[in-house]
C-alpha cells in the first residue's frame, strides 16, 4: 500500500519507542521532530519488514533507515561481523551517511565503516579485521571485498540500496545482484529510490518480500506562499552560455550554487572561466583524486568558495547546507537527473533556486522534464545589460546602507574629507561621486555587451521516431565535404538518432543541422559530419559516454 504522511499528526521521536542512546542523540543534534518519511518508515523497519520507499534528496531518509538499523543492533559485546550494509552509488555519499549513523549511534557504542574506491584498502582491512557493526560501501568495493573474503555478509541483518535509480544509471545493477546473493536469505531489504523506473520494480520483485511501500510527495506550499524551489530556464544559443551564466549569477547573486556540466572539459573550462570573472569556483570530477575533491568540498564548506562546477557523478552525494541554487550548464539527458539535481536546494523549508540554461533544440527536453515532475519551469529572458547595471546599484546601495546603519561611529573619521569638499561642492555631488567609486570598486562591470535573445523553437509534428533508421528525415544536404563516422553500438544497445545527436552536440561545438545522414544498424551506426571536425569528434566521443556505456568511434574508413 502507498502512504502519504503529508496530512499526520505532530509525531515526535520518542513516540517512536527508540532506545534512550539514540533520543539523546538526536536531541543533542537539535531534531525536533520526525519528518513524513521517518515517522512513517522507522516504525515499519523496526518490525522487520521489507521497504520500499520513494523519496526525493533531502527529505530526511538516511535517519529513516539508520535510526532502525542502530535500534536491532544488540546489547553489549557484538561480534567482528556486520549486521548491517548499506550500497551508495557515491564515495561521498558512503562519508556522508557514515558519518550520520556515528553521531546517531556513539552513545550505543556502534563500530561504522564507510568503504570505497580511492581510499587505501589497507585501512579497510584493517577495520574489517577489528570488527564493524554497520558498513557503508559503494557496491564495487564492497563486491572487491566480499571476493576477497574481507567482508563478511553470512550475519548480514539488513540490507539497504540508497538512491537505487542512481546506482542504477551508474551501471552497478550486476554489482547489486552479485552482492544480494551473497547474503542471507532471511536478510531485511530496504531499497530507496527518488524515482520509479521499471527496473527498480523488477529489482523490488527478485529481492525484496511483500515490502511495504512508502512514497513521500514532496511538500506542498500553502496558497499564496512561495514554492520551496523556484525553476527557470533561459533559452541561450551555446556560444553565449558562458556569458549568459555569467549574466543570471550576477543578477541572482547566489550564496553558494552547484554549476552542473556534462564533460570533465566543460567543468575545467567552465570554471576558468568563472574564476576570470570574479567568482570563486572549483571544479568537480571524476578525473581529480580524492585528495583533491576533498580539499575542493573542504573550501565550499568553509565559505572560501561559492561556486561548483561538476559533472552528475562527481557530484551525486554531496549536500551543501548552505547551498542556494543549482545550475543546469546543459539540460539533463534524463529526466530523473533533473529531479536529483534540484533535490539539493529547497531543503528545511528554505527557498531553492534551480536555473537551466537551453538551447532552443533542447525545449522538448524541458516538456519531459515537467511532465516527470509535475511543475512549470518558468522561460525567463537572460538579463540584459540594463538589469545587471540596476542589481550591480542595488547591491551597492545595500551595502552603503548597511555601512550607514552599522558603522556610524566609524564614519567620523570620513567627516573631515566631507566638510572640506562641501566647501567647493554641493553636498549631492559628493555623495554621488562617492556612490560612483564605491560601485566601481565593488567590482561592477561596465562593458557588458548584450546577450542576443533567442526564442524557442516550436514543436513540429513528424519528427523522426524512436527507432529509426537512415538518413534524417527534413534535413537538407549538408554542404562542404564531410565525412562518415563508425560508432560500435546500435538497435541491439538501444541506440536512436537522437541519441547520437545529443552526444555529438553535448561534446563538441557542432549543432544539430551541421550533422548529416545517420544510418542506425544492428551492432553499429554511422555518423555523417563535416570533414574538417570528424577528428574533434572522434576524440570527444571516445573520451564520452553514449547511453551511458563508452563505445568504440573512428572513421569509417581509418
Amino acid at each position: 500500500m502507498t502512504e502519504n504522511a503529508a496530512d499526520e499528526p505532530t509525531t515526535t521521536f520518542a513516540d517512536l519507542d527508540l532506545k534512550p542512546e539514540l533520543l539523546d542523540a538526536l536531541t543533542a543534534l537539535g531534531y525536533e521532530e520526525p519528518t513524513p518519511i521517518q515517522r512513517e518508515t522507522i516504525p515499519t523497519l523496526i518490525a522487520g519488514r521489507d521497504l520500499l520507499g520513494q523519496a526525493a534528496t533531502g527529505t530526511g531518509k538516511t535517519a529513516a533507515f539508520a535510526l532502525p538499523i542502530l535500534q536491532r543492533l544488540a546489547p553489549g559485546p557484538r561480534g567482528p561481523e556486520p549486521s548491517a550494509l548499506i550500497l551508495v552509488p557515491t564515495r561521498e555519499l558512503a562519508v556522508q551517511v557514515s558519518e550520520a549513523i556515528h553521531k546517531y549511534g556513539r552513545g550505543l557504542g556502534a563500530r561504522v565503516l564507510p568503504i570505497y574506491g580511492g581510499q587505501p584498502i589497507g585501512r579497510q582491512l584493517q577495520a574489517l579485521g577489528r570488527g564493524v557493526d554497520v558498513v557503508v560501501a559503494t557496491p564495487g568495493r564492497a563486491l572487491d571485498h566480499i571476493g576477497r573474503r574481507t567482508l563478511k555478509t553470512g550475519s548480514l541483518a539488513m540490507v539497504v540500496l540508497d538512491e537505487a535509480d542512481e546506482m542504477l544509471d551508474m551501471g552497478f545493477a550486476d554489482d547489486i545482484e552479485s552482492i544480494l546473493e551473497s547474503t542471507p536469505e532471511t536478510r531485511q531489504t530496504i531499497l530507496f529510490s527518488a524515482t520509479m523506473p521499471p527496473r527498480i520494480e523488477k529489482m523490488v520483485r527478485a529481492h525484496l518480500n511483500d515490502p511495504s511501500r512508502i512514497l513521500i510527495a514532496r511538500e506542498r506550499t500553502a496558497p499564496g506562499d512561495a514554492p520551496q524551489v523556484r525553476q527557470a530556464a533561459y533559452m541561450v544559443r551555446r556560444s553565449h552560455k558562458p556569458a549568459a551564466l555569467g549574466r543570471v549569477l550576477d543578477v541572482e547573486s547566489p550564496t553558494a550554487a552547484i554549476v552542473f556540466c556534462r564533460t570533465r572539459a566543460e567543468v575545467d573550462s567552465l570554471t576558468e572561466t568563472l574564476n576570470g570573472r570574479g567568482y570563486r569556483a572549483e571544479p568537480l570530477h571524476g578525473g581529480m583524486s580524492q585528495e583533491q575533491r576533498d580539499k575542493v568540498m573542504a573550501r565550499m564548506r568553509s565559505g572560501a568558495a561559492d561556486l561548483l562546477v561538476a559533472t552528475d557523478v562527481a557530484a551525486r552525494g554531496i549536500d551543501l547546507d548552505q547551498l542556494t541554487h543549482v545550475v543546469n550548464y546543459d539540460v539533463p539527458s534524463a529526466p530523473e537527473s533533473y529531479v536529483h539535481r534540484i533535490g539539493r536546494v529547497g531543503r528545511a523549508g528554505r527557498e531553492g533556486v534551480a536555473i537551466t540554461l537551453a538551447e532552443p533544440r533542447e525545449q522538448r527536453m524541458l516538456k519531459q522534464i515537467e511532465s516527470l515532475t509535475r511543475q512549470k519551469i518558468t522561460i525567463e529572458k537572460v538579463p540584459t545589460v540594463a538589469d545587471l547595471r540596476t542589481r550591480q546599484l542595488e547591491m551597492t546601495r545595500a551595502a552603503l546602507e548597511e555601512s550607514l546603519t552599522e558603522d556610524g561611529d566609524a564614519l567620523d573619521r570620513f567627516r573631515v574629507v566631507v566638510e572640506t569638499l562641501s566647501d567647493e561642492h554641493d553636498l549631492m555631488e559628493i555623495a554621488l561621486a562617492a556612490v560612483k567609486l564605491a560601485h566601481e570598486a565593488s567590482g561592477a562591470s561596465g562593458d557588458e555587451e548584450e546577450i542576443p535573445e533567442v526564442a524557442a523553437r516550436p514543436e513540429r509534428e513528424g519528427r523522426g521516431g524512436a527507432g529509426g533508421s537512415g538518413p534524417k528525415r527534413g534535413r537538407p544536404p549538408m554542404s562542404g565535404p564531410t565525412t562518415r563516422l563508425f560508432v560500435g553500438a546500435g538497435r541491439s544497445g538501444g541506440i536512436r538518432p537522437q541519441d547520437l545527436v545529443g552526444a555529438i552536440t553535448g561534446e563538441t561545438q557542432l549543432s544539430g543541422r551541421e550533422i548529416g545522414a545517420i544510418e542506425i544498424s544492428h551492432k553499429f551506426s554511422l555518423v555523417e559530419v563535416p570533414e574538417a571536425s570528424a577528428d574533434a569528434v572522434v576524440t570527444a566521443l571516445r573520451a564520452a559516454t553514449i547511453k551511458g556505456k563508452k563505445t568504440a568511434v573512428r572513421r569509417e574508413n581509418p
